[in-house]
């Protein structure tokens, strides 16, 4: 279903193109949220450089803006109307300037974009990215518009791309989720799960490599059911282990990552895909949200900490130096001081060398939102949470001291922010290594690590 309103004249086909292109027009694409949206905005700069234009660092010097929007916390909503206010002045000084807002909370708060920032030109979902140039023409010559559509149109990844560096790709593998948490919205907004099929994602990646990329990521909401909804062989299954293994060989790529999986559906056989392909680095992202048995009931997670430990302890018995981050959310409705402890004590088990942690927060068109009458007071939470990233960062900073003396193959990323005489780089296992510079981003070296602090190694290149 596609829902378009139209604030001009509605009489403008809604395939109809203006020319000539936007040559020489400038634009702005800022990026909230996940991943998954920072893969659709080089799409959105993809697009727009292929109509001509080209790329600045602010909205002043702006004739194009595009908002990229993410809702799967609060803070990502204030976010968004923080920009759009101040837009709206330089709305209001230059009214040839144009403003879009596409993603997630496009895609759900349709109604409530155009209430709060009515002068927005075009409001666009995540299923029909590949219109916005239309869209935006159809501002221009007739005023503003929405268009919400409610099945995908085109995969991301099937739209040209503008990277931010040259070295390394985000490919889409899949888009939308099956699942049901109680606390996402992700279903809502990005659909039900789509899988590309394997034969384009190889040839997507041979010609990254052809381009000079060394190191692809693979993006899905569950990237362990991958393929489950294609039929393969004749048989529907999950193929993911499979895929990995083929990116993996492809002639040029240095490295393999993935996100995210589901420890509900993480199996064996992707954890042997990881050991036995060299280029699938030795990193796992496995979202844990709650150390509480009851709790993650409630979320519909799918697991136990049973369960989930036990998968966890697979993957390292095949990957002996596997680096493990995970997801953790603190004062979900309901929970109390012992469910809290609950997840400290998994925490200490689980030894993350590092957590993502989220205060909860109630997100309008899920479950969650609707178990007012079992919110954590504010600063319980509060208290939770501080708590939580006290133990962690101690685990983080133990993990990290445990790498001083080893020699790491790192990727250089570019100048350190704080040290100009420095360098970031990233290890096979995720771990941002700062060594002395120069060295162009994209260079692998090998580095001694000599310190280690809680977020960052000190190394010395070989």
């Amino acid at each position: 279903m596609v829902e378009t309103v139209l604030l001009g004249d509605p009489t403008v086909r809604r395939n109809e193109r203006r020319r000539p292109t936007r040559a020489g027009q400038r634009y702005v694409v800022r990026t909230f949220g996940c991943q998954m949206n920072e893969h659709d905005s080089e799409r959105i700069a993809g697009m727009f450089e292929a109509d001509g234009m080209r790329p600045v660092g602010d909205y002043q010097s702006a004739d194009v803006v595009f908002i990229n929007t993410c809702t799967i916390r609060e803070n990502a909503d204030n976010r968004l109307y923080g920009n759009l206010g101040q837009l709206k002045q330089l709305k209001d000084h230059n009214p040839d300037l144009l403003l879009v807002v596409g993603g997630c909370a496009a895609q759900k708060d349709r109604e409530l974009v155009r209430e709060r920032a009515p002068w927005v030109d075009v409001v666009l979902g995540t299923h029909n990215l590949d219109r916005v140039l239309d869209l935006m023409d159809h501002a221009q010559e007739w005023g503003a518009i929405t268009e919400i559509v409610d099945e995908l149109e085109a995969m991301p990844s099937s739209l040209p791309v503008r990277r931010e560096v040259d070295y390394a790709a985000w490919v889409a593998i899949q888009v939308g989720c099956n699942n049901t948490c109680t606390f996402c919205i992700v279903p809502a907004v990005r659909g039900v799960e789509v899988s590309r099929r394997p034969g384009d994602v190889i040839r997507e990646v041979e010609q990254l490599a052809r381009d000079g990329v060394v190191e692809v990521t693979l993006l899905g909401q569950n990237v362990n059911t991958y393929g489950r909804d294609l039929a393969i062989d004749g048989r529907r299954r999950p193929v993911f282990a499979d895929l990995l293994r083929r990116v993996g060989t492809v002639d040029g790529i240095h490295r393999v990552r993935f996100t995210s999986p589901h420890p509900a559906d993480f199996r064996e056989d992707v954890a042997l895909a990881m050991a036995e392909t060299p280029a699938v680095c030795e990193q796992l992202h496995l979202p844990l949200q709650s150390g509480s048995d009851r709790v993650l009931a409630r979320m519909h997670r799918g697991y136990n900490v049973a369960r989930y430990l036990r998968r966890l302890a697979m993957a390292r018995s095949h990957i002996p130096d596997l680096a493990v981050s995970s997801d953790i959310i603190v004062g979900f409705p309901g929970e109390t001081e012992e469910d809290f402890q609950q997840t400290l004590e998994v925490i200490a088990e689980a030894r993350f060398d590092q957590a993502f942690t989220f205060l909860f927060s109630p997100r309008p068109g899920t479950a969650a939102a609707e178990y007012t009458d079992e919110f954590v007071d504010p600063f319980v939470a509060q208290d939770r949470f501080e708590r939580l990233i006290a133990i962690q960062n101690q685990i983080s900073s133990d993990q990290n001291q445990a790498e001083v003396g080893k020699v790491l193959e790192v990727l250089v990323e570019g100048p350190s922010r704080k040290d100009p005489d420095m360098v970031t780089a990233r290890s096979r296992g995720n771990k941002v290594v700062h060594v002395a510079g120069p060295h162009a981003p994209g260079t692998f070296l090998h580095t001694r690590i000599d310190t280690a602090a809680r977020h960052h190694l000190l190394g010395t290149v070989l």
